[in-house]
């Protein structure tokens, strides 16, 4: 057997057939969680509803979501195959009874007992027994293997980290929170391909927003009867051009007619050139910033990045704005004091490097109420502020770090740069908006697929709805 010594040093050692008698016994204890039956689906691919859809399970025969009966089943070939015979063994035959269901929260003690050898073949049968926490058999059955004649020990091989993420998952909470405000009336800006005409017709259907397509009347309804969409029902503005198509869509926002911005078959330039003049424009007191809600598979909440794609170099003054339309989008969203980490390469204020002092300079500007909303604390490494093992480990004391909801990056390079590494490297999902105009501007690149189109109008309309703009 291991000694204690063994077990925390992580090794595992398994009995060989001679001493082995009838009687002996292993056992171990497991608490089944959500998480264990979604990997068993994942691997096996069993997505029976009973298990993995829990308004399908309400209603069937058990009222629950239920675990693989072959979980079970797994767990008594964990206990044979690193316990008793352990390493080594040859599994034979199996027989399973499923007597009850085992649900989330259950504990259930898995039990195997030799009951028979033979010698000559160096075989074993063993009873297996999984119980629940009141003692309640919940699987039955009888296992037959070949026992090691030799002793192994090794070391517990590291298995790596699990990481389960349901794609789209945030995204999909704030779409559904989205659908229950009224639609947002939407000009679509020169939507003349496919993609962006399709997203303005999804979000339409998904009840997030009326469009008003601005554009080439002949160039949209070529597209739509290209890619077999329906426009009817749909107000279409004739314009000659993008340029145009740009400057009206602004002209509809200043008349009241719209409530968002949506980029369609154009450069971003182009339409920003629109909304940025003081005279005809759509400027505030604010400097505008863009800002991606992300989705990122290791991190276990919302992120919000800013800026990528607007603010090259922001000066103290333009990254107040920027950090302020962070926090008014993070509480639209639902983020109810949202703690925002201020990046830099290091941690401490050092003069020669000037992202540093102006996070130092923004966290005195919230201390001050010149920022509101927020907890801002920087400057922060990308480390600090999205882990708890790194804060931990240079021991950083801070409300923000380890657990941001937004991170400010100390300028567009860097932004970028960070939203595009989570994004290929870490499979995040990125829904931008541009936020400090007169009104949200869902700015989508000609890579965003339709999902990411519809979290950004979904966002655009969370956000619409809490400025009542």
């Amino acid at each position: 057997m291991l000694s204690e010594h063994d077990t925390q040093m992580g090794f595992i050692e398994n009995r060989p057939f001679d001493e082995i008698k009838v009687g002996d016994f292993a056992e171990l204890v497991r608490t089944i969680t959500a998480q264990d039956i979604d990997a068993f689906a994942v691997v096996s691919g069993d997505v029976n509803p009973a298990h993995v859809d829990a308004e399908f399970a309400e209603g069937d025969i058990f009222h629950k979501v239920i675990a693989h009966g072959m979980w079970g089943g797994a767990l008594i070939s964990n206990v044979l195959g690193t316990q008793l015979p352990g390493p080594g063994t040859i599994y034979l035959e199996q027989s399973l009874k499923f007597l009850k269901p085992v649900g989330i929260g259950d504990t259930v003690t898995v039990r195997v007992t030799v009951t028979k050898r033979d010698p000559e073949k160096k075989r074993l049968t063993l009873d297996c027994l999984c119980s629940n926490g009141d003692g309640k058999p919940v699987i039955a059955g009888q296992a037959h293997v070949i026992a090691p004649n030799k002793k192994v020990r090794r070391p517990r091989i590291t298995m790596p980290d699990l990481v389960l993420h349901k794609h789209g998952a945030i995204h999909g909470q704030l779409l559904a929170r989205a659908q229950t405000h009224p639609a947002l009336p939407v000009a679509v800006v020169h939507p003349c391909n496919d993609i962006s005409l399709e997203a303005a017709i999804n979000a339409h259907e998904l009840g997030l927003m009326v469009p008003i397509l601005v554009g080439p009347e002949a160039r949209i309804k070529a597209v739509a009867e290209r890619a077999g969409l329906d426009l009817a029902g749909l107000r279409v503005v004739d314009t000659p051009h993008s340029h145009a198509s740009a400057e009206e869509a602004v002209k509809l926002v200043r008349d009241k007619q719209a409530k968002a911005l949506m980029k369609g078959a154009l450069h971003t330039d182009e339409l920003m050139a629109a909304v940025v003049p003081k005279q005809g424009g759509l400027r505030t007191e604010r400097r505008m910033s863009h800002v991606y809600v992300m989705d990122v598979p290791t991190y276990p909440k919302t992120l919000i990045m800013t800026d990528a794609a607007i603010n090259i170099a922001p000066d103290l003054s333009t990254k107040a704005d920027i950090v302020q339309n962070a926090i008014d989008l993070a509480r639209a969203v639902g983020i109810e004091t949202p703690k925002v980490a201020l990046l830099s390469a290091v941690e401490t204020i050092t003069p020669r490097l000037q992202s540093t002092v102006e996070a130092g300079a923004l966290c005195k500007m919230a201390d001050r109420g010149q920022i509101a909303g927020g907890v801002l604390d920087g400057p922060l490494a990308f480390d600090n502020a999205v882990s708890m093992a790194a804060v931990a480990s240079k021991g950083i004391k801070s409300d923000v770090a380890g657990q941001a909801d937004i991170l400010v990056a100390p300028d567009l390079e860097a932004g970028n740069m960070i939203a595009k590494q989570l994004m290929y490297l870490a499979g995040a999902e990125a829904a931008g908006i541009v936020l400090g105009a007169q009104v949200p501007i869902i700015l989508t690149s000609r890579a965003d697929g339709d999902k990411t189109r519809t979290a950004s109008a979904a966002i655009a309309t969370l956000y619409a709805e809490a400025r009542r703009v």
